[in-house]
């Protein structure tokens, strides 16, 4: 059902370009396809492209008569006119004559998007009605009539295999041959079996041949982007966590001024589910608006006909308009609920198979990566509760081709400008990056977020204690919310247990944790001991389901020392530190792990573990009476 979505992405910023797509009936049932006929909503006819929808009525899916060819001619017509368009009927059964009707057809069409066009870009304002053509032909068109005995052309059968016996039926045999013959071939090749002389005359030269039309490689036309200097939107940090950030905030800065200096060009989109305002990106907004072609009311902010962000309360009309932007050579980024990405699963899986088959045939350029946001996560959903809390879309990218899958865990405001900036940078990718949008201690200045996210894991030494020494246990961390906990729970084993050797590791690049021979970002065997030791404890707080770290990093010397906490599925709308205690992964859980997990301390921290335990229980009553996190939480700061 991604066809016409992506026709539409290809047309945006494309003005002299024309789209033609043809929809299958079968396909015309699908959730996306159904949403992508409002993509005309969207189209600027003075900067964009059009696109020539082209509905083909064959009457039949695998098994099952189709909804649209079944439903009265007038109902459809009304429909198709309620969606915006101006439809055009060609129907019949008799190739000739159906060939000359379309033909008129398409010529009619044609005029009428140059004229179309021509209109608003000379000026004209008013509603648009985009042409679409009914195409209704039999199914299994000038295939076999009668098979056995069985009606196939114009029936369902028609979509199985007609002719399933050609190897051990002579009549099977027999009737492919004509079939075949059907089509006339001694007029169409040569003895040689080339082409003959009038058909390679009729083929369009140079870049109007399909295959060799530079929209279909997009990267053949795509350029980089005029990146605005990271320097310039970095935070100042002059120690580690005495300042705060909304990290998606300042990215929404960045990505303004990107917006600015690609207005000439207008090759960058921002796409969303109507979020881009609540995920703190709304600075881009004093620089383009949301696209839009439907009726203002004076109430609306920042709708433009010529706006570059372009919001549809549709997941599948994100992805697929960004699919085909990105395929047609220009840049873009998916920002979208965390929760709700979800619902482009099969989608993302589609692109990544055909990024990675695309690496290997010579003549076809890299394209843009495909880039997402994901933000409002899991978390700090404080007031929409449950059903907005699910981290899964990591896992399920993860199991994807390893050539072409990225995932960053940006632990601050300077690291997200960076994994950001890179991400833009980069070809033939698929970028997951998680960050919050709340307020965030910044932790690196802008040269460490650099030498950070190159590393992709690394040691932070300054919140490690006896960094000279071999260290008693590991606190790792990945993801905004579990650096917080990792941090504040290293902050309590210095003021409880002052003698123990505590490392904490943070890990942005998540593909980190892979070997190199699983993973062209993964560790060496060595490297990953150096970080993570061969035989101590590591307590690992992560921001989704933790049994993927389990996955990553199975194959590792110390895996059976990893003690992983993170998101299981415990949820409700409550306190941001609640969510932390409810699944396990708030800093007096941690410091309990380390207790269990660490050789002697069972024994001689017990009083410690204790007051780690009644704190959470003073947690569980404070929040209760109080609604809002323990004051010792609220004001808590990395010293």
């Amino acid at each position: 059902g991604h066809s016409l979505a992506h026709a539409y992405g290809a047309a945006f910023d494309n003005p002299g370009l024309m789209v033609a797509c043809v929809i299958g009936d079968g396909e015309a049932e699908t959730g996306p396809l159904a949403a992508s006929w409002h993509a005309n909503k969207f189209l600027d006819p003075v900067h964009d492209g059009a696109v020539l929808p082209i509905l083909h009525l064959n009457g039949y899916k695998i098994a099952n008569p189709t909804v649209l060819a079944r439903i009265p001619e007038h109902e459809l017509d009304e429909l198709l006119r309620g969606y915006g368009y101006a439809p055009r009927y060609v129907t019949g059964h008799d190739p000739a004559v159906m060939h000359q009707a379309m033909a008129a057809v398409l010529e009619d069409v044609h005029a009428e998007i140059r004229r179309i066009q021509d209109e608003a870009r000379g000026g004209a304002q008013g509603h648009v009605r985009w042409p679409l053509i009914v195409l209704r032909s039999p199914k299994g068109w000038t295939g076999p009539s009668v098979v056995d005995g069985r009606p196939v052309e114009g029936t369902w059968r028609a979509h199985q295999v007609p002719l399933a016996r050609v190897r051990e039926d002579p009549e099977h045999l027999k009737a492919l041959e004509a079939w075949l013959r059907s089509y006339r071939p001694e007029e169409l090749f040569d003895a040689n079996g080339g082409p003959r002389a009038g058909v390679t005359a009729v083929i369009p030269r140079g870049t109007r041949r399909m295959g060799a039309n530079p929209h279909a490689n997009g990267g053949l036309v795509l350029r980089p982007l005029p990146l605005p200097e990271l320097a310039s939107h970095t935070i100042d940090v002059t120690a580690p966590g005495v300042s705060g950030a909304e990290p998606t905030r300042v990215l929404g800065r960045y990505l303004r001024d990107l917006f600015s200096r690609d207005d000439d060009r207008r090759d960058f989109r921002l796409f969303g589910p109507d979020e881009t305002a609540s995920n703190r990106l709304d600075a881009v907004y004093e620089v383009t608006g949301k696209a839009w072609q439907a009726r203002v009311e004076p109430v609306d902010e920042h709708l433009a006909t010529d706006g570059r962000v372009v919001e549809v309360l549709s997941e599948h009309l994100c992805q697929g308009w960004l699919e085909g932007y990105l395929l047609t050579g220009r840049n873009g980024m998916f920002s979208c609920y965390e929760a709700f990405v979800h619902i482009v699963d099969s989608m993302v899986n589609q692109h990544i198979k055909w990024l990675r088959t695309a690496r290997t045939i010579p003549w076809r350029r890299p394209v843009a990566s495909l880039n997402y946001l994901l933000t409002s996560h899991v978390w700090r959903q404080d007031h929409n509760g449950f059903s907005h809390q699910d981290p899964g879309f990591i896992d399920h990218v993860a199991n994807k081709s390893a050539e072409v899958v990225r995932v960053y865990l940006p632990p601050d405001t300077n690291t997200l400008l960076t994994v950001a900036e890179h991400c833009l940078r980069s070809r033939d990718y698929v970028n997951v990056i998680v960050a919050g949008k709340n307020e965030t201690p910044n932790w690196l200045d802008p040269q460490q977020a650099a030498l950070h996210c190159a590393r992709g894991a690394g040691i932070w030494e300054w919140a490690s204690t006896f960094p000279q020494r071999e260290p008693d246990v590991v606190l790792a961390c990945a993801g905004d919310a579990p650096t917080i906990e990792v941090l504040a729970a290293a902050s309590l084993l210095r003021e409880y247990l002052p003698g123990l050797a505590v490392r904490v590791v943070n890990v942005v690049d998540l593909m980190r944790l892979q070997p190199v021979t699983e993973h062209p970002h993964g560790m060496s065997d060595w490297e990953f001991d150096a970080v993570f030791t061969t035989d101590r404890p590591v307590i690992f707080a992560y921001h989704g389901y933790p049994w993927l770290i389990h996955r990553l990093a199975y194959q590792r010397t110390n895996h059976a020392e990893f003690h992983v906490r993170g998101y299981r599925e415990h949820g409700t709308t409550t306190t941001p530190f609640d969510m932390l205690v409810l699944n396990d992964m708030d800093r007096f859980q941690l410091v309990i792990d380390v207790i269990d997990r660490t050789p002697g301390l069972s024994r001689t921290a017990g009083g410690v573990r204790q007051v780690m335990a009644e704190t959470r229980q003073r947690h569980h009553h404070w929040i209760r009476e109080h609604g809002e996190d323990l004051p010792e939480v609220r004001n808590w700061t990395w010293a």
